[in-house]
């Protein structure tokens, strides 16, 4: 006879609260955990036991399976129950969701789902069992165990440096049932990388000025064979880096210019290089930014975050490639001695800059980043910057606004984008916009786009390309809308350190 939905509820709720009693009864709520993952079935009608479940179901004598029946035998994707007390190594088991195993790829979503699903599947399993208080959470491998370790690493940190009473954070390792170790590593580094980026980008202006950024970066690096070069205000005026030195003059605090070298194989192949943003605070100069929210521009330096971070983790990945980083740090603030609206400074490269608007800086350091890139007769320059406003309100936090004079460039960091979740969207670089940058009689650039309100993001990479170097292929990201807050499950509140994961996998796909 077959029973009524209250009693199917009342047996699922005793079996709940009987499991619930055995675990409490037993180790109490610091054991160990472990993440697995479960398809939608074909016909939508209960679920599938991924390889690693199937054998958790093994070892539990079926009660993972009995367990999930009793529950409904659904777990819609990215949705995750908790079942306690199964075996006697793991006091609480966390099942997610990860959609079906054909589900067909949507090409217009620039997104591998599959992967995607993944990375958000480890997430929120370990996110639930670290709220019941588990300290040690194993993860099967969802196989693809790159982007399992991607989601449960990214998703289990958060920024609690300057906190007096830290919150332990979950020791998260690899199911010993999982396959591919190595997958594992790598998914682990990359994440790490990061969260490297998103620690810096929310330390506080007062504790990584341009100086304590040289040191840290010399710290991270150097240990991993990474050569630091760290270059001061005198250097910079012997590269006639005046535009560069325009941002620093109003703080106290001095200028420095990174230049990072990463070549394990010491080939003497052309480099590619990565230039980033590093503006350690912009409260905007003279021309201000309003109070409310200002403290968000202790993340300016996010495109000089994101490419240390970068070429932290190809380190650590031991990927063998030719690699320049280039990061100018200055802070911009108003003061006695800033850069004034209308004043004329001239760049690396000898073109004349008008600075009508000195909150229009991130570009001022980066012109003379990108003349100097031409000292090392690069592959490609790719530069990066929380640069513009208009940008987030283009496209939000879903992608990274790209600007490029190569399409086959482009697109290869399209397909990274897909690969990592971390999407990339391409912008216009036409000429309308920069004639809205060029057209003056007494100089030769403004440093914003005059004839016409809009278009911030293009006036700003039509600037720029100004002073990439002749015939050399170039991508420019504008990272203001991704730099955070963020709705993904595996990226909680605080800076993002977004696309760090994209330009590891561009670069890295590049050498194999």
């Amino acid at each position: 006879m077959a029973l009524c939905s209250h009693s199917t509820k009342y047996l699922r709720l005793c079996s709940h609260i009987n499991n619930f009693i055995r675990f409490s009864s037993s180790k109490g709520f610091s054991g160990k955990g472990l993440v697995l993952g479960v398809h939608t079935s074909e016909n939508n009608e209960g679920v599938e036991l991924t390889p690693a479940a199937e054998k958790y179901n093994e070892i539990s004598g079926g009660k993972l399976l009995q367990q999930i029946q009793l529950a409904g035998n659904e777990i819609k994707a990215g949705k995750c129950i908790l079942f306690w007390g199964l075996d006697k190594e793991y006091n609480s088991v966390a099942v997610t969701g990860i959609g079906k195993k054909s589900e067909k790829q949507d090409e217009n979503e620039l997104i591998c789902q599959q992967n995607e699903s993944i990375r958000i599947a480890a997430a929120v399993g370990c996110r639930a069992l670290e709220s019941v208080g588990i300290k040690t959470i194993h993860v099967e491998d969802f196989c693809n165990a790159d982007a399992a370790a991607q989601g449960s690493i990214l998703g289990t940190w958060n920024f609690q440096e300057y906190k007096t009473e830290k919150k332990e954070l979950p020791k998260v390792e690899l199911f010993q049932h999982s396959k591919d170790a190595d997958g594992w590593c790598k998914g682990v580094i990359k994440a790490e990388a990061q969260n490297l980026a998103r620690k810096l980008t929310d330390t506080p202006a007062n504790l990584l000025n341009p100086t304590i950024f040289s040191e840290e970066a010399k710290h991270l690096l150097c240990p991993l064979g990474v050569d630091v070069k760290i270059y001061d205000k005198k250097w910079a005026e012997d590269q006639k880096m005046f535009s560069f030195l325009a941002v620093a003059q109003g703080s106290v605090q001095p200028p420095k210019f990174l230049e990072i070298t990463y070549n394990p194989k010491q080939s003497r192949e052309s480099p590619f290089v990565l230039v980033g943003k590093g503006v350690t605070f912009d409260a905007g100069g003279i021309s201000i930014k309003p109070a409310a929210a200002m403290d968000e521009m202790r993340g300016d330096m996010g495109g000089a975050a994101v490419v240390l971070s970068t070429v932290f983790g190809l380190a650590k990945l031991g990927v063998s490639t030719n690699l320049k980083i280039l990061i100018p740090l200055v802070e911009n603030l108003p003061s006695g001695t800033a850069i004034k609206p209308g004043d004329v400074v001239r760049a690396r490269n000898g073109k004349t800059i008008c600075v009508d608007n000195t909150d229009a800086e991130g570009r001022l350091i980066l012109a003379d980043a990108l003349c100097y890139s031409s000292e090392f007769k690069p592959k490609w320059v790719l530069d990066i910057a929380t640069l513009t406003g208009a940008m987030r309100v283009a496209l939000g936090n879903a992608a990274t606004g790209a600007f490029s004079n190569s399409n086959n460039l482009y697109k290869m960091l399209e397909n990274a984008g897909t690969v990592t979740g971390d999407r990339v969207w391409r912008m216009p670089l036409w000429k309308h916009y920069t004639k809205m940058i060029s057209e003056n009689a007494a100089y030769d650039l403004n440093n914003i786009g005059k004839g016409g309100k809009g278009g911030g993001s293009c006036t700003a990479a039509a600037f720029l390309r100004e002073f990439v170097p002749k015939d050399t292929d170039w991508l420019h990201l504008d990272i203001a809308g991704v730099m955070g807050p963020d709705t993904s499950p595996y990226l909680q509140k605080g800076m993002t350190g977004r696309p760090t994961r994209t330009l590891i996998e561009f670069v890295e796909s590049q050498t194999k």
